[in-house]
């Protein structure tokens, strides 16, 4: 008994659930034990409330036991003295299991849809009885207990019972069994112990549903309100507009900068939603996608260093306020797709890295475990229980949260084994080669799933590379995401656009290379975060030229971005033609909209995106190659493109021709497809926007002119570093 005593005193018991609690002694009368530090009196009651027996305190530090008179089983209570009052309690280690087979089984195979349902902190009601239920999984752990504000963050107190045929420890505390009510709100982590009885650095819930506003690191209990959700109008149409064929504009954003309070603080989800839909739905987007909002430590990362994949970051409110901001995006008629990390994660202690002591969730070989470009850990996507871990992760925002789709960070990395690693620095595959072949077959299973389980939701990979079929089907050998970044349409573009006209001539390749290969994916044309940082100027500052000539150059580019067939994607603060860099730490520079040349390029946004959504042949067939055809990419010397975009049988196809010099062509002849009236929809010159007002406001005719191919023409006014579009009526 002492050396038992003394095990649960030390919390290195190896099977506290089989000691504490009411067991049969060598006799078979029934005896109990309890370890409560702070009482000073302990009565055992049975289901009627009377007393069966005051409990001897057998050692100082809180250890109290008796032998009954009874040989059968029964439910009971503990009665409670301490030095502030009395009170009644269910005994945590009277509890029957929390895990069920089924559970168990699906856990084992990595095949568990809603793992999130199970582990981490769930308020419940158990054998009958209001409480907590906590599950992690630790296999290697020698101990782990549940320790917070509702017991003195001792871990002596609420071991937790090893399921050993899982590796997972749970524990269902009732609601009155501890120091403080286990309520919702109450912080908590996991104390554990590694293989050796080590004690480890105090563990944030890897399935936590909330967590402490940094700099503290605690999870938080998060009773699972339920919510009432009245999004369905949106959520059976989604599917529609989210298709290839529908218009899809997104406007990205990062929470913590958009806008902030008078006193440099956060807004909550709630206040940005009453300013950030209003002002979406005039700029014309259709979709919002958030930077990382899973719970993050640093905010130098800017989420993409998550720690809480399952809980929305305290940053901006909790889980009901995030539901109330995805609400009122898809009642306003606007799709919300966050970004998500698989690719890595931080070494932070309180985080997963060595969770139970070993290597848990990452590789044990550096070669393959850890990212040397962010000093991260790489997951292990061939364990099946991290896989699983994070499939859900995923899942878990469109199931729980209704986003609508999956931005999925840093693919390319996650593809190749020898990612930004130098020869002997990485581990070949099976086969010898460079590709990951565990974390391809990560993302498809995580692509199959999502698109199996939630119709209408999409996922978009940023992958920077060329490797084959990423937004294929996985039945036709693809990676199976619905779009993927061009990054090299915006490589290409930004470095064409940033130089003086005057040598574009000589580049001209740059700007109509993207069409190659433009088809070979779903693409999505990104001008994101990534290209407003790191020394690398705003947007606009990129642009050559005194400040006309810049802001002309913007408007062209813009324009020329959303005529090219693709969906579009804009980082905040462009739409303006934000100065200067991104700072993650500041609101948005709006005060440059009391500026004519900002005001002019946010209305050309505005209107882009109107007519990108109105005009159906600037979206329908955005990922096919019936939808584009060049009237002249080889006009270097004027540095002027020509082309048209095409939609379904029976709309009206659009002319597009863009000026990347300073020059204005009068008479300028183009070949044209179709015979008839032209009108000019869209000038980048026009004086609203701050242009010199060059165009053809009338439109034109065509004649029977052969000209480029075509049997007809158009003789125009090519304005200023401008891009013009015409419908082309007949």
């Amino acid at each position: 008994m002492l050396s038992e005593v003394q095990a649960i005193a030390s919390a290195s018991h190896s099977n506290p659930y089989g000691f504490l609690g009411l067991h049969a002694d060598h006799k078979g009368y029934l005896q109990i034990n309890t370890f409560l530090p702070d009482a000073i009196q302990v009565s055992l009651l049975d289901e009627k409330g009377k007393v069966v027996a005051k409990l001897d305190k057998i050692d100082e530090r809180g250890f109290f036991s008796k032998v009954t008179r009874r040989k059968k089983h029964f439910s009971y209570q503990l009665k409670v003295q301490t030095a502030h009052g009395e009170k009644t309690i269910a005994d945590p280690f009277a509890c029957s299991p929390v895990l069920n087979d089924l559970d168990i089984y699906l856990f084992n195979e990595g095949k568990h849809k809603k793992p999130y349902q199970i582990l981490g902190a769930h308020c419940v009601e158990h054998d009958g009885v209001t409480g907590v239920s906590f599950v992690v999984w630790a296999p290697n752990a020698s101990h782990v207990a549940v320790v917070g504000d509702f017991n003195n963050w001792d871990g002596r107190i609420h071991p937790m019972r090893k399921r050993l045929e899982c590796g997972m420890w749970e524990i269902f505390i009732a609601e009155n069994a501890a120091h403080t009510p286990v309520v919702e709100g109450c912080h908590y982590k996991f104390e554990v112990k590694d293989n050796s009885g080590n004690l480890l650095p105090l563990k944030a819930d890897p399935y936590g549903a909330q967590a402490q506003m940094r700099p503290e690191t605690s999870s938080v209990i998060s009773a699972e309100v339920e919510f009432d959700w009245n999004d369905q109008q949106w959520m059976n149409s989604r599917q529609l507009r989210n298709d290839r064929s529908s218009p899809i504009s997104i406007y990205e954003l990062h929470l913590g900068s958009w806008q902030r309070d008078q006193d440099n603080e956060f807004l909550n989800y709630r206040d940005i939603a009453k300013r950030l839909i209003p002002y979406t739905l005039e700029m014309g987007f259709t979709h919002i996608q958030l930077m990382p909002v899973s719970e993050f430590p640093y905010d130098g990362s800017w989420g993409y260093q998550p720690v809480g994949l399952f809980a929305p970051t305290a940053r901006f409110g909790n889980a009901q306020d995030f539901k109330y901001f995805v609400q009122a995006c898809h009642n306003a008629g606007i799709g919300l797709l966050i970004d998500w990390v698989p690719g890595h994660f931080p070494i932070d202690e309180h985080g997963l890295a060595k969770f139970d002591g070993t290597c848990l969730f990452e590789h044990e070989d550096l070669r393959k475990g850890f990212h040397p470009d962010w000093n991260t850990l790489i997951y292990n996507y061939g364990r099946t229980e991290v896989a699983n871990f994070l499939r859900a992760s995923a899942m878990h925002w469109l199931d729980t949260y209704h986003v609508d789709g999956i931005r999925v960070d840093a693919v390319a990395s996650m593809l190749y084994l020898d990612y930004s690693r130098a020869d002997g620095e990485w581990i070949p595959n099976e086969h010898g080669g460079n590709e990951n072949l565990e974390a391809v077959a990560f993302l498809k299973e995580f692509n199959e799933e999502l698109y199996a389980d939630y119709p209408g939701a999409f996922s978009v990979a940023e992958e920077s590379t060329s490797w084959p079929g990423v937004s294929r089907p996985t039945s036709d050998g693809g990676l199976g995401f619905g779009y993927k970044w061009n990054m090299g349409w915006m490589n290409d573009s930004l470095e064409y656009m940033k130089r003086d006209p005057i040598y574009r001539q000589h580049h001209h390749n740059e700007l109509s290379f993207g069409l190659v290969y433009a088809f070979d994916e779903n693409f999505v044309l990104p001008l994101s975060h990534d290209e407003v940082v790191h020394g690398k100027g705003s947007i606009l500052t990129r642009m050559p030229g005194d400040e006309w000539q810049q802001f002309a150059n913007l408007r062209a580019y813009y324009s020329f971005m959303w005529a090219h067939p693709g969906k579009k994607l804009l980082f905040m603060g462009c739409e303006f033609g934000q100065r200067a860099e991104w700072n993650f730490d500041q609101g948005l520079d709006w005060h440059l909209l009391e500026n004519d040349n900002h005001n002019g390029v946010q209305k050309l946004v505005k209107d882009l995106n109107h007519l990108y959504k109105t005009m159906p042949a600037l979206h329908q067939l955005d990922c096919e190659k019936d939808g584009f055809d060049w009237i002249d990419h080889d006009n270097a010397e004027q540095s002027i493109y020509s082309f048209v975009r095409y939609g379904q049988n029976g709309t009206n196809p659009v002319l597009v021709v863009c000026n990347f010099t300073p020059t204005v062509q009068h008479a300028f002849r183009v070949g044209t497809p179709k015979a008839g009236y032209h009108r000019e929809i869209f000038n980048s010159d026009a004086a609203i926007y701050g242009g010199s007002n060059v165009g053809n406001p009338l439109g034109t005719q065509s004649i029977n002119r052969p000209w480029q191919g075509r049997t007809d023409s158009i003789e125009i006014t090519v304005p200023p570093l401008a891009t013009v579009m015409f419908e082309l009526q007949g």
